[in-house]
């Protein structure tokens, strides 16, 4: 797939919703591998709502997860892929996988792209897998560490942040050498897609920064993407867990469009595709009508 073919950068804001088929999601929301029917339905929901692309991961990556094998995350996303392929033929599908084989094997699945929380630097063959198969990237910034974590009991798990010389510039810089491995390894510049990875090694006040100065990113020349849904700094500062964050996702998410966002990722798909939306006609109101 070619994202030129699908998205128009700058015309407004896409809406990613995502599908965890794992049972230990930090947001409680995960979807047993076993019942895709139930996985399937969510897909239609998500589509019927508005979701331009439906993430599908079978790994989490909250604060103090264990790691699954490849062959158990493969068993967890690639039926999956196949179904809500076959149901939903015309929509677009990416795997949040940082494993070069697991990849592969949802593309052929029918997956469309590829979301690697990793940048590509967990398995050196994703890249190289990714450039062969034609398939876009996402590159996420990311300086977490799985043993640096905070745990409440109320609130759920954090990543600890990691030390930065200059916060935006630091990240900027890290972006942009994620991108050049990318193209290096073969793949075409205008198949990346950028995340700064709110919530990956970074405090809560740094995930605020992030978000009010995302238009900072816009000059790196890359399609950005932000997922700030039901995260641990919203918690923090409504005292919220994380099923009740739902105002202060779409705060986010309407601060991170005004910046310049050009995807959201999220898990409350009909809510925060009205609040992507009504932003979008803020931001593109005439005085002229």
């Amino acid at each position: 797939m070619r994202l030129t073919d699908r998205f128009a950068w700058g015309t407004r804001t896409y809406v990613m919703g995502i599908l965890n088929i794992t049972p230990d999601s930090f947001s409680g929301d995960g979807l047993a591998g076993d019942r895709i029917d139930s996985v399937v339905a969510e897909a239609q929901r998500f589509a019927a709502a508005g979701a331009d692309i439906l993430d599908i991961g079978g790994e989490s990556t909250r604060p103090g997860a264990q790691p699954v094998t490849a062959a158990e995350e493969c068993g967890r996303v690639v039926p999956v892929i196949r179904a809500v392929r076959e149901a939903l033929p015309d929509s677009v599908i990416s795997v949040d996988t940082y494993r070069a084989d697991v990849a592969d094997a949802a593309l052929t699945a029918g997956a469309d792209l590829i979301n690697d929380v990793w940048g590509l630097r967990a398995d050196q063959a994703l890249a190289a897998c990714a450039a062969e198969r034609g398939a876009p990237v996402v590159l996420m910034h990311n300086r977490s560490k799985p043993d640096q974590i905070k745990t409440d009991a109320r609130l759920g798990g954090a990543y600890l942040g990691a030390p930065y010389d200059d916060l935006l510039a630091d990240i900027s810089r890290e972006l942009l050498a994620l991108a050049a491995n990318a193209e290096a390894a073969g793949i075409d510049r205008d198949q990346i897609i950028l995340d700064p990875g709110l919530g990956f090694g970074k405090t809560a006040a740094q995930n605020l920064v992030l978000i009010n100065r995302f238009d900072h990113f816009k000059d790196l020349g890359f399609p950005l993407l932000v997922g700030p849904s039901r995260k641990s700094f919203l918690g923090q500062i409504l005292d919220a867990p994380v099923d009740d964050r739902l105002e202060g996702t779409a705060a986010a998410v309407a601060m991170s469009i005004a910046r310049g966002a050009d995807i959201v990722r999220v898990h409350d798909v009909k809510e925060m595709v009205r609040v992507a939306r009504t932003t979008d006609a803020i931001l593109r109101a005439s005085p002229d009508g």
